[in-house]
């Protein structure tokens, strides 16, 4: 590889790897990917660490293998036990990425993992980094492999506030290993995460500081310079929380399915919502009362005798996603029932063709079920709330 301009030279780059590599090996943290890294395992740890702390994967990590061991598991597996084993890990379009990705493994490359970055590519969910985390560390393939962590490490030793996407793959493509690619790049990105951290580096710790140049000019936490993201808007839903009574006076909650595919939450369940455009009380009120009067109409309380119960305000629940901050103003609508037995557990035929469903669930019947995290905080409030002889 010819070496950029007026940087390293070749004996840097070599003392480079060097230095990495020994101080990866004295250091190297026990993961369980680390332990068997077969493809399948070190695609799936990837996924699972794209903007998630490596503390917080570790458990879904082994919960998931217990599931799904291999891509023809995976592969066979429904959207909703996917979803379900993958609640509360967050971004859901990984978990549903990596079940089509299993799906393409198995019809296209007969369930063996493509080596080539560009085969791997193709795959849903398998951009650049991931492509190249995977292809050498399963496979030795020299290729680089850039997440957020390597972007901060080689803006501060090229002390560059803003680098282009293509000098940190040229870069990235010079130093990385020939003899151990995988290794290096994991060393590169575990020294972003564990040394070259985004406040107070531990410069005098790290085994690259005398090639730093953000740190020879004391910038290096001013590197790299924040990426300027629009202001997330803020959006609110109003959420019917409908209960009622069904067989032998257990208590069951009306759940609705969102669409299989399209959307951040899909193929998820939750309360049915309305958005609003405005978050005053009365038209969260007026929306929740128009959804309860199409349940209604629709027969989904069968015989119901007389009117909803007034319904009961929860706490507003705040969450975010990556694009947009949302409100929910949930509101508990106790039905006077009970359930006819017919529906119990039935789906709204009405809505099949658009892939949702609404369905009434019991309360111990929601823990199998795929549900945001908003939306259980917003069932434990009303569960919390109901009187004893509700339940």
């Amino acid at each position: 590889m010819t070496l950029p301009q007026n940087h390293w030279s070749r004996e840097e780059v070599d003392e480079i790897r060097s230095r990495l590599l020994e101080g990866f090996d004295e250091r190297n943290r026990s993961l369980p990917w680390r332990e068997e890294p077969t493809p399948y395992r070190i695609l799936v740890s990837e996924v699972m660490s794209q903007q998630t702390r490596l503390e917080t994967v570790i458990p879904y990590y082994l919960r998931w293998l217990e599931r799904f061991p291999d891509f023809s598991t995976l592969a066979r597996a429904s959207q909703e036990e996917v979803l379900s084993s993958w609640q509360g890990l967050g971004y859901y379009s990984r978990a549903r990425n990596l079940h089509e990705a299993a799906r393409e493994v198995e019809a296209r490359y007969d369930g063996e993992l493509p080596q080539e970055p560009e085969a791997l590519r193709s795959l849903p969910g398998v951009g650049p980094y991931t492509a190249g985390a995977v292809a050498s560390i399963a496979f030795g393939v020299v290729i680089p492999a850039v997440d957020g962590n390597v972007r901060r490490v080689l803006a501060r030793l090229l002390d560059d506030p803003s680098p282009t996407p293509a000098r940190l793959r040229d870069w990235a493509g010079l130093l990385v290993d020939p003899a151990r690619p995988g290794d290096f790049n994991q060393a590169l990105m575990e020294l972003g995460s564990s040394v070259c951290t985004p406040r107070s580096p531990e410069c005098g710790s790290c085994p690259l500081a005398k090639f730093c140049a953000g740190r020879a000019r004391g910038r290096q936490e001013e590197l790299p310079r924040p990426r300027r993201r629009p202001s997330p808007p803020h959006l609110h839903e109003a959420v019917a929380v409908v209960t009622a009574r069904g067989t032998g006076g257990l208590l069951r909650v009306l759940l609705r399915r969102r669409p299989p595919s399209g959307g951040l939450l899909a193929g998820m369940w939750e309360c049915p919502g309305v958005e609003l455009e405005s978050s005053e009380r009365v038209a969260v009120e007026s929306a929740v009362s128009h959804l309860v009067t199409r349940f209604v109409a629709e027969g989904w309380m069968g015989e119901a005798q007389g009117d909803p119960r007034d319904p009961m305000v929860l706490t507003t629940v705040d969450h975010s996603f990556s694009h947009r901050k949302m409100s929910y103003h949930p509101r508990l609508v106790r039905m006077p029932g009970p359930v006819p037995t017919s529906l119990e557990g039935g789906e709204d035929p009405t809505d099949r063709g658009t892939g949702t469903a609404l369905r009434w669930v019991a309360e111990r019947e929601m823990a199998e079920l795929p549900i945001p995290v908003a939306q259980r905080k917003i069932l434990d409030a009303a569960m919390a709330r109901l009187r004893p002889e509700d339940c």
